[in-house]
């Protein structure tokens, strides 16, 4: 496989997004900090990069709570790629009432936002998933399900007609729905199931062999071990996909009086889990120190971010929201020179310009305050 086409967002245009009336930036450099108080808008120009790729963004929020506080209509946000199909124009909206997005590629409209997949892969690393490890297993399910859709662009899709057909066949066995509907929507679910399942067996066997990779790096991060669990999991072990199909209709089929009661289906992919270890100390994460679950978690997203560049054929832009503030002076220096080394285009935030004197020559360093954005010029 060639080397991945490198990715760059070349300026970004807000309109009624948040608290920008109106904003546009040109980013200028691979590495860019974005520096700026609290409130001051940082986190909301990566939001608006999140929603330039398919799924609902790095805050997951309803469309209609991004618009403007006061705005007469709806908010866009639009960019100019430089890529894959060399320079390339996309966009996305939303104006009141209406049920989802709307995208536009080159000045199309396009079918859906996985169409946008063609053009940009966008990863992110927020504070709030400070507490991934320690934390329910549907935070990890939807963490790794938007790890596999940045490698595989159909997961998004199944993963929403998946959740569907579940909703169906809960409400069959709420209703007293005969068994022939039952059979005939177990049917329907058996085949996203195991596709679910597969597509997220593979990712995590494509992060395994790169952090073992990764361990030649020397880098500061503690390497993590991943491997999904759960009653699913361990049912797919050394199976068949048409085997696990039948096996899987024929569990739904048996346990539908025990589902019945519960109120929900409790046997599949939508009850897996992502087990994460600290390889080093052979241990849960959940049992690290926060500083090493933040470090863990550094390590694994820079993995994912190699196996995407790998898989896709082309570098991922990334997303770090507060993450310089988190690392001692030697772990920020060493992941500023690491995303350097893999190409990336990277957007940073920090309330302090001083976090990042150690970024490499040639990055960028923008202020944002009153929903502004220029060029940071020092005291």
């Amino acid at each position: 496989m060639g080397e991945p086409v490198q990715v760059a967002i070349g300026s970004l245009t807000l309109t009624d997004f948040r608290n920008y009336e109106q904003a546009s930036v040109a980013f200028g450099a691979r590495l860019v900090a974005l520096v700026g108080d609290n409130g001051s808008g940082k986190t909301n120009l990566l939001e608006a990069v999140s929603l330039l790729t398919a799924g609902r963004g790095l805050r997951r929020a309803q469309l209609d709570d991004i618009r403007r506080q006061g705005a007469p209509a709806g908010w866009s946000v639009a960019a100019r790629v430089e890529g894959v199909a060399g320079e390339t124009r996309i966009g996305v909206g939303h104006a009141p009432g209406e049920t989802g997005r709307r995208v536009r590629i080159d000045g199309t409209d396009a079918r859906s936002s996985e169409q946008l997949l063609d053009y940009l892969r966008v990863l992110w690393l927020l504070p709030a998933m400070d507490g991934l490890f320690t934390g329910p297993a549907g935070d990890r399910r939807r963490f790794l399900d938007r790890l596999v859709l940045a490698i595989d662009p159909g997961h998004g899709r199944r993963v929403a007609d998946l959740e569907k057909t579940l909703r169906s066949r809960n409400r069959l066995l709420e209703e007293g729905g005969s068994a022939a509907f039952l059979d005939a929507v177990e049917a329907q679910l058996a085949p996203l199931a195991v596709a679910v399942g597969f597509a997220r067996r593979e990712t995590v066997a494509l992060l395994q062999a790169r952090i073992r990779q990764q361990g030649d790096l020397g880098l500061p991060f503690p390497l993590a071990g991943v491997e999904l669990a759960g009653e699913f999991e361990r049912d797919c072990e050394g199976v068949a996909a048409y085997d696990i199909e039948d096996r899987y209709r024929e569990q739904l089929a048996a346990t539908r009086m025990r589902d019945r009661a519960a109120g929900r289906t409790l046997y599949g992919p939508h009850r897996s889990d992502l087990a994460v270890r600290h390889l080093a100390k052979d241990m849960p994460a959940a049992l690290a120190s926060t500083g090493e679950q933040k470090a863990l978690l550094i390590g694994l997203v820079l993995a994912h971010a190699e196996v995407t560049s790998q898989t896709a054929g082309m570098t991922p832009v990334l997303l770090l929201d507060e993450v310089a503030a988190h690392l001692d002076p030697g772990r920020r220096r060493a992941l500023f020179s690491r995303l350097s080394e893999l190409g990336l285009q990277v957007l940073m935030t920090g309330t302090d310009s001083q976090l990042f004197v150690d970024l490499p020559e040639g990055s960028q360093i923008l202020k944002v305050a009153q929903s502004t954005i220029s060029s940071y010029m020092k005291d």
